[in-house]
């Protein structure tokens, strides 16, 4: 096992952009060990003076849509533009075996080998939202790290993105033309959080289709109630292939980012996302006592068997267990 640093190396390390130390910080902070998330928990106090600056971008879309591909084509661009990046790929994990695929460096080689960007692929397990566990406090090292971009990938199969939308400041949502109804319907939801909508794969004998799209999707997001923070959904059509679409997406995010900041809705929007995180924190460290308690691990079996049985009903069980635990 690799030896942990001192709290000053890690912090030292992420602050001098060292991306050695910086991927053994997240790991550490992925880490499960009880003595690790003691010392996680005082790097990140130490870097959190040096991190909030960077502009926070959540992209999904569903499955097909082309993210890693369209990922790789933005991260180029604004790597070309000087900025540093950082992307957060959140991989699928398997239920059974707990492992992901971890295949982002793969399949975004160009931009895996660009010097002023760093990928960093994390299993989501069995976290909501397709987001992994830590990834608000890998955005917070990255950010110490000295990037002006995050960009979190999620895994985008359907599942509650509300939390992805409570991490960043701007919500990219890639949709295909002519996908079906049944595609589309995965990501009804989410359409009204969405900041921006890109019509992916907007090229050769797709792009009259992908046109048609943008004008429906356009007139969907016109029902849709407007934004307290004075920003409407805009709907773009964009190639990876061909490199379209990209910079205007882009000229989106600072647009949005320069209304918020002037009208105080971009610091109010994080505000609120750290209360949310505290408050999630404190729903998963309970849940993580309660199941940890030797007593509740000692009747959960018995309960869980008389639940699947129907001789107790679910609520009356939860309450026991509740009681135990509470004792």
């Amino acid at each position: 096992m690799q030896k942990r640093l001192s709290v000053q190396g890690y912090v030292e390390g992420i602050l001098s952009g060292n991306r050695v130390i910086l991927s053994r910080a997240i790991t550490l902070i992925e880490s499960q060990l009880s003595q690790d998330k003691i010392l996680a928990s005082q790097v990140l106090e130490s870097i959190l003076p040096f991190s909030g600056k960077a502009i926070r971008i959540g992209i999904t879309g569903v499955p097909g849509v082309g993210k890693s591909t369209f990922i790789e084509a933005f991260g180029k661009f604004l790597t070309s533009q000087g900025k540093k990046v950082a992307v957060l790929a959140i991989d699928p994990s398997s239920q059974k075996s707990k492992g992901s695929i971890l295949g982002d460096k793969t399949r975004m080689e160009q931009l895996a080998h660009d010097p002023l960007a760093y990928i960093r692929p994390s299993p989501a397990g069995a976290f909501l939202g397709g987001v992994a566990n830590r990834t608000r406090e890998t955005m917070l090292i990255c950010e110490a790290a000295g990037f002006d971009v995050i960009i979190i990938e999620t895994v985008g199969v359907g599942q509650s993105e509300t939390f992805v939308r409570g991490m960043v400041d701007f919500f990219l949502l890639l949709m295909l033309a002519g996908a079906g109804d049944e595609l589309q319907g995965l990501k009804k939801g989410i359409m009204e959080m969405a900041d921006t909508i890109a019509i992916t794969k907007a090229d050769s004998d797709n792009l009259p289709k992908a046109k048609l799209a943008r004008a429906e999707y356009e007139n969907a997001i016109h029902l849709f109630p407007p934004e307290e923070s004075g920003w409407y959904a805009r709907v773009m059509t964009c190639s990876a292939l061909e490199n379209a679409g990209i910079a205007e997406i882009w000229d989106l995010v600072e647009q949005h980012k320069q209304l918020l900041q002037k009208n105080g809705f971009f610091e109010k929007n994080r505000q609120n996302q750290n209360l949310e995180w505290m408050q999630n924190s404190i729903q998963q460290t309970l849940g993580e006592h309660f199941y940890n308690h030797p007593k509740v691990q000692e009747r959960l079996k018995n309960l869980q068997k008389d639940v699947i049985s129907g001789k107790i009903l679910p609520h009356h069980a939860a309450f026991e267990l509740l009681s135990i635990y509470i004792k």
